[in-house]
Order: structure tokens, then sequence, then C-alpha cells
């Protein structure tokens, strides 16, 4: 975010305020989401393991994402059942 900052000719804290106001959100929060809403897609549409989409997304360990991913999305993210399995989609599977 400094960076960002620095671009924008303004403080780091006056940057975060603006965004805020701007957004509804903070930088960080914001960049959370995005990385969530990533995973989804991941996780939706290749057979990644759920930890190769957590670092492929920028996230640097499982329970970091778990917790992430709870926050933003409000439930946990469970891997998707093998094709065979004749089990109702999971909440990851469903967006």
């Amino acid at each position: 975010m400094p960076a960002l900052a620095r671009v924008a000719h303004v403080s780091p804290a006056h940057f975060s305020r603006r965004f805020k106001a701007v957004f509804g959100e903070t930088p960080h929060r914001y960049l959370q989401r995005r990385r969530i809403e990533r995973s989804m897609a991941l996780l939706r549409d290749t057979a990644l393991p759920v930890t190769e989409v957590a670092l492929t997304v920028g996230l640097s360990s499982l329970g970091t994402f778990s917790r992430t991913f709870r926050d933003i999305v409000g439930s946990r993210c469970r891997a998707a059942p093998p094709p065979t399995a004749r089990r109702p989609p999971t909440s990851c599977a469903t967006w």
C-alpha cells in the first residue's frame, strides 16, 4: 500500500482512509476479498487441491486461507467430492 500512496502523492494513512470512503472497505480487505473470489473460481473450475489454490492466490498457508474464506464468505470451504460420489455440491462448488 505505501507504493500506491506514493503514486497518488498522499500518505499511506490518507490513502487508506480515502480508499475506504470510496470503496467501503480497506485496501487490505479488498485484496483479501479478491483473493477469495479468485480461489472460489479455481475451486469450482479446476481440480486443484485446496492447499494449492491457497498458495496460487497468494495466501501463505491453508490456515490463513480457511480463516479468510470463512470471514468473507461466511462458511467453511470444503473440497468437492470425487465425481463418482453422488452427494450434493459443496459450498465452494456452487459459486
